[in-house]
């Protein structure tokens, strides 16, 4: 009895440790790196979490029909080592920002360079892949 008690806990060990790396996509699989996109907005919410942040962006169309955009950016500590803190995305602030669509047509994307108010650059995520 106690070889197969061991048996199934090594298994059930090892699918937990394996479960959150299925779980994890690849840049491919979601966005289309030959569809770069540049959107000027205001940022309407933040999401500073991991796997990844996301931001979100209302992009008004030339009508006055605003659109809400989902970004998915780098890991937050990604972020912060390479200096972009989390205050610098404040909710109200207008920003334009390049991304890669994504493949499934709605509204959502990988986020790339943001450009502040200021002028200032920050990269949110990586080049197309």
């Amino acid at each position: 009895m106690r070889p197969r008690f061991l048996a199934l806990w090594a298994l059930s060990s090892m699918f937990v440790t394996v479960a959150p790396v299925w779980a994890h996509h690849s840049f491919a699989a979601e966005y289309d790196s030959k569809q770069e996109i540049t959107l000027k907005g205001v940022i309407s919410k933040v999401e500073w979490t991991n796997p990844h942040i996301y931001i979100y962006v209302d992009v008004k169309d030339a009508d006055g029909h605003v659109t809400t955009w989902s970004l998915e950016g780098y890991p937050p500590n990604t972020l912060k080592r390479t200096g972009f803190s989390r205050d610098l995305l404040k909710i109200g602030d207008e920003i334009t920002i390049t991304a890669y669509k994504a493949k499934d047509a709605s509204f959502t994307g990988a986020g790339r360079q943001i450009t502040f108010a200021d002028g200032t650059q920050k990269f949110a995520g990586p080049a197309g892949q």
